[in-house]
């Protein structure tokens, strides 16, 4: 039996198991996600929509392979038809969201509204959302010392590379994306040797960078001042600003190579000063022992705080993703009252 079969006979499987269900019970809507990183993510968006008429399960492409990924997800969910009807996909948006169906699968993260995706670029980006990051800190550390501004460094980070940001999205709805790849376009928003004392240092190499690069772009697109300014406002259209553009950028460089190295700077200097007062109010040496492991013992894993970090639920993007998931289910009830009737 071939996949596109098995898919629809999964979906009407699951209509039909509603439609018999006793009127009392909940109506059961499967969510496919892309890994096992995304489950917790778009269980903490569905499950704020469960009530006493439906809940939801969360899970993977396939129960049979260990096939993952978005296009999976995709082509298991949307074949024909109502195919989405009580199964919907749940994806990052990557770039198809902000290329605005510049490709197939553009159009289908855009269009289907068995389709939710994160507008963000990925979960990492909102997981990584600035203003939760100093919770993200204590939840580390276990110490509410504000020792760095996350908001004004990552504003002032996207600020820089804002300019960098819509040639990349210029040069793929341009479909030419292979002459300024996003791999390239990373390497040149790296924060590189940060320094905690002198984050402006950061920022000022960054801007450097970005402007020799635009203005390399510039000559090398004599003609493309017009479609530019069309791209930055169309961007501006789709909620992406210059204060918030590290929330598209490619979601696992921004997690691993420019959020978690600041907040590991972070949380180790929050963890020193956390130590250095166990030392000083320590009776005796016993007693620093004991409390210095005690500590040890309490702090957390950084990478595994960022991935369950949920405060990002006020950020834009998120605030989107809840219009869509309420504009699905308002048209699904619309539609089930109309096969009542």
């Amino acid at each position: 039996m071939n996949r596109r079969l098995k898919d629809n006979i999964t979906s009407r499987y699951i209509t039909a198991a509603n439609h018999m269900r006793p009127k009392q019970a909940r109506r059961r809507i499967v969510a496919y996600v892309e890994s096992y990183d995304d489950v917790l993510f778009w269980r903490t968006l569905l499950s704020l929509y469960e009530d006493d008429t439906r809940y939801f399960e969360v899970m993977l492409p396939s129960r049979t392979t260990l096939e993952r990924g978005k296009r999976s997800v995709l082509t298991n969910l949307i074949d024909a038809g109502r195919v989405g009807y009580d199964l919907i996909a749940c994806v990052d948006a990557d770039y198809d969201y902000l290329i605005q169906g510049a490709t197939e699968v553009s159009r289908r993260i855009i269009e289907s509204p068995y389709v939710m995706h994160t507008y963000a670029y990925a979960i990492e980006n909102l997981q990584c959302y600035a203003p939760s990051l100093h919770n993200v800190c204590v939840m580390v550390t276990l110490n509410d010392h504000a020792l760095f501004d996350f908001n004004a460094f990552m504003t002032q980070y996207s600020e820089a590379i804002f300019p960098l940001f819509v040639w990349s999205i210029w040069h793929y709805r341009q479909s030419i994306y292979g002459q300024f790849t996003i791999t390239e376009f990373n390497k040149l928003i790296d924060i590189g040797g940060f320094d905690l004392r002198h984050p402006e240092a950061c920022i000022a190499n960054i801007r450097a960078k970005v402007a020799k690069k635009t203005s390399w772009l510039r000559h090398r697109n004599p003609n493309a001042k017009d479609s530019y300014l069309a791209v930055k406002a169309d961007l501006l259209r789709l909620g992406v600003t210059p204060q918030t553009t590290y929330l598209y950028v490619q979601g696992h460089h921004l997690f691993d190579k420019i959020v978690q190295p600041i907040v590991t700077k972070v949380c180790e200097q929050l963890i020193r000063e956390r130590e250095n007062e166990i030392r000083r109010q320590a009776v005796h040496s016993t007693q620093m022992r004991n409390e210095l492991s005690c500590y040890s013992h309490s702090i957390q894993d950084i990478a595994q705080m960022l991935k369950k970090n949920t405060g990002y639920q006020q950020s834009e993007p998120f605030l989107r993703m809840r219009q869509r998931v309420e504009a699905y289910l308002r048209h699904e009830e619309k539609n089930g009252l109309a096969t009542e009737q």
